[in-house]
């Protein structure tokens, strides 16, 4: 099983899969926002890979990357990666002191939309 940290928070055991966002929720109990319900239309479930970023991105994620702008080096979104390795990371948006009133829609076990795996680069 992949070694999910989570720095400020600690270590947490995920099944080989699970998507990450429902992993900080469901496993870690940390507040992540995913305010589009995890397909890959908002930057709510942005995190910053520390260690072990994959080294494949969806297209839905690098578009969205790409027009909302943000470039900066490990900040991946949540909701568009599965936990298949260690991995370690920073929590950079979450519902505490976002003014939102729930962390999003119900995200689904999947990735959303159907991933289209390319490189990151």
């Amino acid at each position: 099983m992949p070694k999910l940290t989570v720095k400020g928070v600690g270590d947490f055991e995920i099944a080989a899969g699970k998507r990450l966002v429902k992993a900080l929720v469901e496993d870690a109990g940390i507040d992540q926002l995913h305010a589009c319900g995890g397909q890959s239309r908002c930057t709510s479930c942005r995190v910053k890979i520390v260690n072990g970023e994959p080294d494949q991105i969806t297209e839905a994620e690098k578009e969205t990357l790409r027009v909302r702008e943000i470039s900066d080096p490990g900040v991946r979104l949540s909701c568009q990666l599965t936990c298949d390795q260690d991995i370690e990371l920073e929590i950079i948006s979450r519902l505490e002191g976002s003014g939102r009133k729930d962390l999003g829609s119900a995200v689904s076990d999947e990735i959303q939309p159907d991933p289209k795996w390319t490189t990151k680069t």
